[in-house]
């Protein structure tokens, strides 16, 4: 027979799923934008996307990002896109165990928190910043609960 969780531990497992499930749904947004770019060209795109939001052109970010648009190929833009989708599974997946207080959700919680250790360690190890140390250090991670004795 499942262990009865604390009302206050359900609480923080809902509230986890709830942020898992809007990461799942801004990727899967994120997915179909890319999705919708594929036969379309991307530099043409980004121009008039600066030109919307009232961005100079001129400027140095504006033009890194026009010339990064322009060199996208549809293979990386379907990677892209596929990539995003296998990641919003992920995080529904997580999701739903979580919001029904499974117990291996929690554990593939913290694997999937886990993933991103590499990148945080790379970035710290290629330039040490307080704000990159507070980036590990502070990140939470969910901690597994076991079955509690007695």
């Amino acid at each position: 027979m499942p262990e009865k969780q604390p009302p206050s531990h359900l609480a923080g497992l809902r509230t986890v799923a709830l942020f898992e499930s809007l990461k799942g749904i801004l990727a899967l947004l994120v997915g179909y934008g890319l999705f919708s770019l594929v036969h379309k060209d991307v530099g043409e795109f980004t121009e008039h996307l600066i030109q919307h939001l009232h961005l100079n052109p001129d400027r140095h970010m504006s033009q890194a990002l026009i010339h990064a648009a322009e060199r996208v190929t549809e293979g990386k833009m379907l990677a892209l896109a596929f990539g995003a989708l296998a990641y919003a599974t992920i995080r529904f997946i997580e999701s739903y165990g979580l919001w029904h207080a499974r117990e291996w959700a929690e554990w593939f919680a913290l694997l999937s928190g886990c993933l991103y250790l590499p990148w945080e360690i790379y970035e710290l190890l290629r330039k040490a910043t307080p704000f990159r140390w507070g980036v590990l250090l502070i990140n939470p991670k969910p901690q597994p609960q076991g079955p509690s004795p007695g």
